[in-house]
């Protein structure tokens, strides 16, 4: 098992460090100058003196070569650097943090949302397969894939104004401060997102299911007279779940950054927000960041996905 542990985990390496070379060389593709933008913005920079725009590609470093300025970047990165915001001139390390908390608590929340409907839904679906109960939870799972997290928290937004004539607060407070202003803000974008993400469990559960229905040790155990329920529960969802987890890993990790929509509908600053505008004024020390966040929220939860694995099934271990 530790060598296991071991192997996944030194796989992290190379793949943060090919993440780091991508992101960095492919941004400074990207047409346009980062430093035009920053001085005029849209305007593109063609009333800029030249000298300026030397001067300042100067002060960010941007005229030494590209090999150059990597190993700078990199070098910091390693001491826990991650440098300055091109646009704002604030710590990039500061812009993501007063965003981290809110988009990590909402993919959070709906995360447990969708562990809590998927799996008991799923599993329903599948043990009463082709009845009422299983066409009911498979239109509830279609419905939550067709309709977008965005539009749902739209009519969502509507209904509360409508109905109850109030609307969630616009501005974020932390949990600890006010954990009833800090629910009563996010529950509603928790809501809508983790709807979608428990359709996706939900039908992925119900294929597991099944599939592990067929097998031959569950055949034995009902042929040893065991009740249905602990067939299920016992030998059935346990060996379902290695799918389920997959996705459940996977759609955590995309909702840290991946929210921008919902949180333009709701009027959230999180890591999404920050992402789009980090992009639209080519900040490139926020971008560089930002992606490598994001890339470590993935590797980190597959890393535990693969821990899960070994867990759940004994057979999936190195030796």
């Amino acid at each position: 098992m530790l060598r296991f542990i071991l192997h996944r985990f030194l796989m992290m390496i190379p793949t943060l460090l090919g993440v780091a070379v991508l992101v960095f060389f492919l941004l400074r593709l990207m047409p346009g100058d980062p430093v035009a933008t920053m001085l005029l913005g849209d305007g593109g920079g063609a009333n800029i003196p030249k000298d300026l725009i030397a001067h300042e590609r100067a002060r960010l470093g941007l005229d030494q070569p590209l090999y150059m300025q990597f190993f700078k970047w990199f070098g910091a990165v390693l001491q826990g650097d991650f440098g300055v915001s091109m646009w704002t001139g604030k710590s990039v390390i500061y812009e993501i943090a007063i965003r981290l908390e809110l988009s990590l608590q909402v993919a959070v929340m709906a995360t447990i949302l969708a562990i809590l409907l998927a799996l008991p839904l799923g599993t329903l679906s599948a043990i009463f397969k082709d009845t009422w109960i299983d066409q009911s939870i498979r239109v509830f799972s279609i419905a939550g894939l067709a309709v977008p997290s965005f539009w749902l928290g739209m009519i969502t937004i509507l209904m509360l104004l409508t109905v109850f004539n109030w609307i969630p607060p616009l501005t974020f407070t932390p949990f600890l401060k006010d954990p009833w202003g800090n629910l009563s803000q996010l529950i509603w974008p928790a809501l809508a997102v983790g709807y979608r993400y428990s359709a996706v469990s939900t039908r992925m559960m119900r294929s597991s299911i099944l599939e592990v229905l067929q097998e031959d040790y569950i055949r034995t155990a009902r042929a040893k007279g065991v009740m249905e329920r602990l067939v299920v529960a016992r030998h059935a969802m346990r060996n379902a779940l290695l799918p389920v987890v997959t996705v459940i890993g996977l759609e955590f990790a995309f909702l840290i950054g991946g929210l921008v929509v919902t949180e333009q509908v709701f009027n959230l600053n999180g890591i999404g927000k920050l992402f789009v505008q980090a992009v639209a004024r080519a900040d490139y020390t926020l971008i560089q960041a930002l992606v490598l966040l994001v890339s470590v929220f993935f590797v980190l939860i597959n890393f535990a996905i693969d821990m899960m694995y070994a867990f759940l099934d004994p057979r999936i271990r190195y030796r």
